[in-house]
C-alpha cells in the first residue's frame, strides 16, 4: 500500500497546474534537473488497521529544492504543494485514504544559492474493500 500511495501522490502533484513552475516532480531526488524540483525524501509505514481491514500509517517527507536568496520567495509554492497534498482524493487504486495530516516542515539555505524545504505528512490508509 505504501508504494501505491507514493505513486498516487506523485501523479496527483504532477497534475496540478499550480505546480507547473516545478521542473520535476519525482519519487526521489532527480539526478540532473535545474531547481526547483520536488521529490520524496523519505517514507516509512507502520501497521494501522481495523478488525476487518488491513491498513497502514505512512509518513512521507517531500523535499523542494529551489534556487533563491530569500526563504519567503518559496512560500507561495510551498503553500500550493501543501494544499494539493491535503486534497488527495480518498479513493485510489490499491488503497483508500482515511486521513492526511501535516506534521512538520523545515527550511534551510544550501550552498550555491540553493534552498531546501522539507514537508512531512502522515497518511492513514486502508486496503480497498
Amino acid at each position: 500500500m505504501e508504494n501505491d500511495l507514493r505513486a498516487a501522490l506523485i501523479a496527483w502533484l504532477r497534475a496540478d497546474p499550480a505546480l507547473a513552475a516545478i521542473n520535476a516532480i519525482e519519487e526521489e531526488a532527480p539526478l540532473s534537473v535545474t531547481p526547483p524540483w520536488l521529490g520524496i525524501a523519505a517514507s516509512g509505514s507502520i501497521d494501522w488497521g481495523a478488525k476487518d481491514r488491513a491498513g497502514r500509517e505512512v509518513r512521507i517527507a517531500l523535499e523542494l529544492e529551489s534556487r533563491t536568496d530569500a526563504a519567503a520567495e518559496d512560500a507561495p509554492l510551498l503553500a500550493a504543494i501543501e494544499r494539493r497534498v491535503l486534497d488527495l482524493p480518498p479513493f485510489q487504486p490499491g488503497f483508500e485514504l482515511a486521513s492526511i495530516r501535516f506534521l512538520r516542515s523545515r527550511s534551510e539555505a544550501r550552498a550555491d544559492n540553493l534552498r531546501g524545504a522539507l514537508l512531512e505528512y502522515r497518511f492513514r490508509i486502508f486496503e480497498p474493500l
